[in-house]
């Protein structure tokens, strides 16, 4: 056999096609008698270069249009199905296409050959227009209830194109397209007339019923914006034997899920109905209800219970991909709800041994999650021995879970770091290297026990690191570190080894981290030493390491007020609000650069803050990579934790500078969540937030205008402040400033109301009732215009509470105890309350976190037993006072959750406010 003989059919000529060659070509259509095999070829090359993305001009694109419309009276079948699946495509570019409609048509009609009518459908529906619709409209319904079932499918899925331009017509089709979806008819049509296909094959086809789930999607398409058809509609088809096709169930059983989520009262049938496809006899349905199941908002341990006994039946199938489904829907699933999976977890470890790395990679990250503080040791054996055998991908999804279980069991910590600094030393890519000194890096700033060790571990990997980035994150944590330990001398070897060892970058690096070591240094010796060090490198190679140990030294020889500033950094701008604004200058108006950026509006938070911030996404946010397709479960309330307090701030910055009378309150010291006012149904909905500056309250109302036909002008809020407790009656010290009135709200459309009130700078708690002013004018239907005249009104909304929790923000502290000691002499409030609402433990701690918008601490936001815990939490008020909560729970059956809060603030009268916050 010759390797250099170019076969024939070789398919790399057909890949090598362009757009030009193709046109040349096209006078094959043309010839007398025609190829059938050239055509075909040619059509194929066209289809391809199509399916790429590949635009014809539009002169180019009608000349190929109407020469292959010469090929309609062909009798060769393969060619004829080429045809129309090419015209489809081409239709939308090319001119006059309606002109080939009649043609068309001919195949489409009962009684012509059962091989074209589905490809002539297809392609009858893509090249019509709107005005068109109705004349083919018979044709459509008569293919609909076809008793072929591709011909049918043809005209249901075409049907879907044909709804944006002309619903109206589309849906007086509903009568037909349940009739399909009732039927029994099979797929096995689907060979389109290829006359090869064995009986056998066709068989088989016939369990496939195809046309109910389109059908059923079109009923969907056509009532998606009736609620109650919809319901009905479910509720007809999920009934026993009522739909053979287990594509036409999944798609009911996202509907369900669908509607579960939108209307609430429609939640109780949903989930029943969910509950009943778990049992369906498809894997494929019981999967899909039981990933509808766990994605459902706010879901009980009761509703998922069921889900959960199935996804762990599937755990021990034979079939990987079963098993795999089955993993990675409970993996998500144990991100917010671990306690429900944990029972799943004797059949989770014997994935571990699975030789699907896939597979085995989501049994442990699902077990790291949901094992419990006596099972990490024995985890941490069991991954040792797998690490070695799985690609990096595998091995970051698994640090990263480690990275979480660490700050959620702190005193673990010995074990998981012998394990990470063991990693730390095999082969690996920057990716998988960087996920491990992360994680190392969670354990130096959040567990003080391990620091030391921690520390040691990274010292000896900058030793012999490649990789510049990590080398440079090193030496910064050292500068950080480093000064703080008992014995900071034993870092500073390390970090001038690396001036002397390593470029440029990293040795800039090491210069800004050595600096560290001599601020505020109260040993003489070892400022002295640092300083001798500096001297040296005013002699290297590189600009940029010798500026940076010149302006270090200079300094240092200042005063230490100037020298912490420069060189420790305690204090930051919020980084995301920073880069926020810098954008928005950078793009602005090209005028806008006469003005000078502002840093003045920026927030500026401490490294605590920071820290607390960085804990908390790291604590909530699921393993980043080799996700389900889905987002997961939507967790039901989230703690008002330093994160969010950055992304309310940043939402807010730009808004609030923007209106002038504002402008010159100064940065805002802290932004509230959204408070609803009013149910979301309605006529008109109010949220607010309050903006606490530091002499003035701003309360920011949005309102939104539902009733068509009314628009409301001038729209106000008054807002009257209140004792928020008969203790507090001598009167509340805020005073109205000003209101900032909405214009015009139109339907749908909202609008803001700034309500200012000046405060006294003390912290006080305050009840606001609020009324909504306004003019009520009618749309004129004629003119779409508001009448001129209108009338006034008023609307009563409900009252917004000025609370403690209103002055903190959440902080971080490596050592809760110590400072929950050093505040002992300081300003505390105490109390003991039943908690009514709170169903268990684990419900307690999420609702207090939130009230007393704190940060948790230690892993106390995770509650180990269903009985007793203590809840340790930490932060700041807006001034930089220390606060500090310490929270023990019991629950029992009979009594539920009862609490002790004990509450310390550096400040006078704020630890009873923030006791006050606890609802």
């Amino acid at each position: 056999m010759s390797y250099n003989k170019k076969d024939e059919d070789d398919s790399s000529s057909i890949l090598k096609v362009d757009r030009t060659s193709v046109f040349q070509e096209a006078r094959v259509f043309n010839t007398s008698p025609v190829s059938p095999r050239k055509c075909r070829i040619l059509l194929t090359k066209i289809a391809l270069l199509l399916f790429r993305g590949e635009k014809f001009p539009t002169n180019e694109a009608t000349t190929l249009f109407f020469g292959i419309s010469k090929l309609f009276q062909n009798k060769d079948a393969s060619l004829r199905q080429m045809v129309y699946l090419v015209i489809k495509e081409l239709a939308h570019t090319a001119e006059d296409v309606i002109m080939v409609t009649s043609s068309i048509m001919k195949d489409t009609a009962v009684g012509s050959d059962v091989v074209y009518r589905a490809n002539a459908i297809r392609a009858l529906c893509r090249i019509i227009d709107a005005s068109s619709v109705q004349a083919i409209e018979r044709n459509i319904k008569t293919a609909i209830v076809d008793k072929t079932p591709s011909v049918s499918s043809a005209a249901l899925v075409s049907s879907y194109h044909l709804l944006p331009i002309a619903r109206d017509i589309v849906r007086r089709w509903q009568s037909e397209t349940q009739d399909a979806a009732s039927s029994s008819r099979s797929s096995g049509g689907f060979s389109l007339g290829f006359s090869g296909a064995s009986s056998h094959g066709l068989a088989a086809a016939n369990t496939n019923y195809m046309t109910q789930y389109h059908a059923i999607g079109l009923l969907y398409q056509m009532r998606m914006h009736d609620r109650m058809a919809l319901v009905k509609m479910v509720q007809q088809y999920s009934a026993a034997g009522a739909v053979k096709s287990p594509a036409a169930r999944v798609l009911l059983v996202r509907l369900a899920a669908k509607l579960a989520e939108e209307d609430p009262s429609l939640r109780r049938p949903m989930m029943q109905l969910l509950d009943g496809w778990l049992r369906d006899k498809s894997e494929m349905v019981n999967f899909e209800a039981a990933k509808a199941i766990c994605d459902m908002r706010d879901v009980t341990d009761a509703e998922v219970v069921q889900s959960i006994h199935v996804l762990q039946l599937f755990l021990t199938s034979p079939r990987a991909v079963t098993k795999f489904a089955a993993i990675r829907i409970l993996h998500n699933f144990a991100s917010f709800k671990p306690d429900a999976v944990r029972q799943c977890n004797p059949d989770i470890e014997a994935l571990i041994s699975n030789s699907n790395r896939s597979i085995a990679t989501f049994a442990i990250t699902t077990l790291l999650k949901t094992g419990n503080e006596s099972s990490v040791d024995r985890l941490m054996k069991q991954i040792s021995g797998f690490m070695a055998d799985i690609t990096d991908e595998f091995k970051v999804t698994i640090v990263e879970a480690i990275r979480t279980l660490c700050l959620k069991f702190p005193n673990k910590q010995a074990g998981m770091l012998a394990f990470l600094s063991g990693i730390l030393r095999d082969e690996g890519g920057y990716e998988f290297k960087r996920s491990v000194v992360e994680s190392m890096f969670d354990l130096i700033k959040f567990v003080p026990e391990s620091k030391e060790d921690a520390l040691a571990h990274l010292c000896e990997f900058i030793e012999d690191c490649e990789f510049t980035k990590l080398a440079v994150r090193i030496l910064h944590l050292l500068g950080m570190e480093g000064p703080k330990t008992a014995q900071p001398t034993r870092y500073i070897r390390y970090i001038y080894n690396r001036v002397v060892l390593e470029n440029a970058i990293v040795r800039a690096a090491a210069v800004t981290a050595l600096a560290k070591f001599g601020v505020g240094q109260k040993d003489p010796k070892i400022k002295q030493s640092v300083t001798v060090l500096l001297t040296r490198c005013l002699d290297d190679t590189d600009d940029e390491v010798r500026d940076r140990a010149a302006l270090n030294l200079r300094l240092m020889k200042e005063d230490d007020e100037m020298a912490n500033k420069f060189i420790r950094n305690d204090s930051m701008f919020s980084l995301p609000v920073l880069e926020h604004q810098l954008v928005m200058y950078v793009t602005a108006d090209p005028d806008t650069f006469n003005t000078p950026f502002d840093l003045s509006t920026v927030p500026v938070v401490t490294r605590e803050q920071s820290l607390a911030e960085d804990r908390t996404k790291k604590l909530t946010t699921a393993t980043p990579t080799l996700k389900a397709p889905s987002a997961g479960p939507k967790p039901s309330t989230k703690s008002e934790t330093a994160a969010s307090v950055t992304a309310i701030a940043q939402r807010y910055a730009e808004q609030l500078q923007s209106v002038p009378e504002l402008r010159a309150y100064g940065g805002v010291l802290k932004s509230s969540a959204v408070v609803e006012l009013t149910e979301s149904e309605t006529e008109y909905v109010v949220t607010a937030v309050k903006h606490l500056f530091k002499e003035h309250l701003v309360i920011q109302f949005d309102i939104k205008n539902t009733l068509p036909d009314t628009v409301l002008a001038d729209v106000s809020v008054v807002c009257t402040p209140s004792a928020s407790s008969e203790d507090d009656a001598e009167g509340i010290p805020l005073e109205e400033d000003f209101i900032i009135p909405a214009t015009l709200l139109k339907t749908d459309e909202p609008g803001t109301v700034y309500v200012s009130l000046k405060h006294p700078g003390t912290y006080t708690a305050a009840s606001f009732t609020n009324v909504l002013k306004f003019t009520a004018k009618e749309i004129d239907p004629q003119t779409k215009e508001p009448e001129t005249g209108g009338y006034e009104d008023e609307y009563q909304v409900e009252d917004l509470e000025l609370a403690g929790a209103d002055y903190v923000l959440p902080a971080f502290v490596p050592n809760f105890d110590g400072v929950w000691s050093s505040l002992a002499g300081a300003d505390e409030a105490e109390e003991t309350l039943q908690l009514g609402n709170a169903k268990s433990i684990a419900d307690a701690t999420e609702q207090l976190v939130k009230s007393l918008a704190l940060q948790p601490l230690e892993g106390t936001e995770v509650a180990l037993t269903n009985s007793t815990h203590t809840l340790k939490l930490y932060g700041k008020s807006v001034n930089g006072g220390k606060v500090a909560g310490l929270i023990k729970m019991a629950f029992s059956a009979k009594s539920g959750v009862t609490v002790k809060v004990s509450v310390r603030s550096e400040e006078g009268g704020l630890a009873g406010l923030v006791l006050g916050s606890v609802a």
